[in-house]
């Protein structure tokens, strides 16, 4: 069964989520990335979960898909609230992240005020300097655009410089998985590889030699097994 819920943010605002129901007391909660939305693959993602016994919980940040908002007036902290309103909302009782791209820099940070069983990242941002190409367009223009209208100016940065990788990785304590296509020219695989060297926790790294930042459907698949095959291991 799924339900189309919208949950109320702040300032009146709402995001909007679809909870794929299953009878069990572990959730997933799945971050979509920068520019993205809640549809296409996530409901893949969410229908994979159930059948593995997970409740699944896809959702819009604002700015994108059916929730409120302009993407223009996001930053990663309204993200994170936006995810923290999302976990708040169910109160479940077993709690994993996932975050795709962006949403791996959401869920990172997201994760020092949330009480996590596990964290798994797919091609995701988590250093700051992976947004440096936008933003020298940024200081040279004043907004950068991308995905043909999904703008950010300086107060995106402005937010995004309190966010440091460093004091985010030293906070998690629950075992992480991160899965990066081997060819990925977006975020670099090297990026990831760089990265878990810095996690104390228990970390699994998949590298899918021949995938770019968006997976074929195969990749996929097998990314999903191996996912839950993880997740299953570590419950």
């Amino acid at each position: 069964m799924t339900n189309e819920i919208k949950i109320e943010v702040e300032n009146g605002e709402e995001i909007s989520a679809a909870h794929h129901e299953a009878s069990s007391d572990k959730w997933v909660f799945f971050c979509h990335g920068y520019g993205s939305d809640k549809e296409g693959s996530y409901r893949k993602r969410c229908e994979k979960a159930v059948e593995e016994g997970f409740n699944a919980v896809r959702f819009d940040f604002r700015g994108n898909g059916d929730s409120d908002g302009e993407f223009i007036d996001q930053s990663l902290s309204s993200r994170i609230r936006d995810l923290k309103a999302c976990v708040d909302y169910f109160k479940p009782e077993n709690v994993f992240l996932f975050g795709m791209s962006f949403g791996g820099k959401v869920v990172l940070h997201a994760n020092q005020d949330l009480d996590t069983e596990g964290l798994v990242f797919k091609s995701p941002v988590l250093y700051n300097s992976e947004m440096d190409k936008f933003r020298s367009v940024v200081e040279e223009k004043g907004t950068y655009t991308h995905f043909g209208d999904k703008t950010i100016d300086k107060r995106f940065f402005k937010d995004f410089d309190a966010y440091s990788f460093d004091e985010a990785c030293e906070e998690v304590d629950v075992p992480v998985a991160v899965f990066h296509g081997g060819k990925d020219s977006t975020v670099h695989f090297e990026s990831s590889a760089d990265a878990v060297k810095e996690f104390e926790a228990d970390v699994f790294l998949k590298k899918l030699k021949s995938e770019k930042h968006s997976m074929s459907d195969d990749a996929e698949e097998n990314l999903l097994d191996e996912m839950f095959w993880w997740l299953q291991r570590i419950d």
